[in-house]
């Protein structure tokens, strides 16, 4: 065979052999566009599965929540009632220490005050003589009038001497608070606690002069201690009458956050006024003494605030997952659908939330955990978890 005939064979091999390559690539062309001109069959959505509690409205007792800071019902900056120099200072009088009611504190020299306590004394036994002088010259004019013979009133009271025997009494009685008062002074060089008391802070010392006025330390009372816990308007339609709430022994409990300790507290006062920056009404809870508890409790400590309430009717109780980020509740219809009310929390305690049902409904099942990725409408399947009521 001739080169030029194996030329010619060749040639006509790679014709057909790109041709071939054409034809399949064109019809595998046609396949992929009519693939994607079909339309994909439509997934059926599969409805989540969502946990429900079956909710009906009852009546439930109420709890109200609050804070407040524990405070001593008398905090006295303590001054002295005289003037001199401090000549002893106790050892009871040092920040932190407990003193009892009489306890002496400090002690000022006394000598100048028992100059004066002498002086008032020798003051009022003058008035006394004074006074009864002028009682026995009473009776002595009294006596001359009557052997005179004269008849009606003298002209003047000044011959009876009832004026004079006025104003020796008058001096006398003055006399007499004279020495009382020099009496106090003289007890007062001696600085007692006026009652039982936490000693924040001394500001005197051995030496020291001190006037009549100056603060000499500052103290807390410690027989009690108040509680004043704000309440908003909400909250004090969940508490009884105020007469029950004074009644003496209505409790309240106390607990501290950072320890977990607890006191128990009655309810002593209600404010009668709204405070001007936050709005709120107090109410005064107390606790009697409150150093000799098991833990001590001391005045600054902030506590919560657990108050018994009424009971309150209509009401579903829930658990507090069944409240969604956005402060809704979520139940499921008839049909499955699921529908967003705005929760009217009406109070709470630990483990629940007390709402009041959507208008018009007294009982449904209520999701116990709604995610921000559920929308009203959609269709879901409910399946009922226990919850303890």
């Amino acid at each position: 065979m001739s080169r030029k005939t194996i030329r010619i064979i060749v040639l006509l091999l790679a014709v057909v052999f790109v041709v071939a390559v054409i034809i399949y690539n064109s019809g595998r062309m046609s396949e992929y566009q009519e693939a994607l001109q079909q339309t994909p069959a439509a997934r059926k959505q599969e409805s989540p599965t969502v946990a429900v509690v079956e909710s009906t409205a009852a009546t439930h007792q109420a709890s109200v929540k609050g804070v407040g800071g524990a405070e001593a019902r008398f905090d006295l900056a303590l001054n002295s009632r005289v003037s001199g120099q401090v000549v002893a200072v106790h050892d009871a009088f040092e920040s932190g220490r407990l003193v009892t009611s009489g306890t002496t504190l400090a002690t000022l020299d006394d000598s100048q005050l028992r100059a004066s306590l002498e002086s008032a004394r020798e003051t009022l036994a003058s008035a006394r003589v004074d006074y009864l002088q002028e009682q026995q010259e009473l009776q002595q004019a009294q006596q001359e009038w009557s052997s005179s013979g004269l008849t009606g009133e003298p002209t003047s009271p000044l011959v009876l001497r009832e004026p004079q025997l006025a104003a020796a009494k008058a001096a006398l009685d003055s006399a007499k608070q004279a020495v009382a008062a020099a009496e106090a002074d003289l007890a007062s060089a001696r600085v007692k606690a006026p009652f039982d008391a936490i000693v924040v802070s001394r500001d005197i010392a051995p030496g020291s002069y001190i006037q009549a006025g100056n603060e000499i330390g500052q103290l807390l009372s410690a027989g009690t201690v108040d509680v004043a816990i704000p309440l908003s308007a909400s909250d004090w339609s969940m508490l009884p009458s105020e007469a029950e709430l004074l009644s003496g022994h209505y409790p309240v409990k106390l607990q501290q956050n950072e320890t977990g300790k607890h006191w128990n507290g009655v309810v002593t006062r209600v404010e009668k006024s709204l405070n001007t920056d936050t709005r709120l009404r107090s109410l005064i809870v107390t606790v009697e003494q409150p150093l000799n508890h098991v833990t001590p409790l001391y005045p600054g400590t902030f506590l919560n605030a657990q108050i018994p309430g009424k009971a309150v009717a209509g009401l579903w109780k829930l658990p507090p997952s069944a409240l969604s980020q956005r402060g809704e509740i979520w139940t499921v219809t008839e049909d499955n659908l699921l529908k967003a009310h705005a929760a009217n929390i009406r109070f709470s305690d630990t483990g629940h939330i007390y709402v009041e049902p959507p208008e018009g409904s007294k009982s449904a099942k209520v999701l116990v955990q709604p995610l921000s990725s559920y929308s009203e409408g959609m269709k879901v399947v409910p399946q009922k978890e226990q919850y303890d009521e």
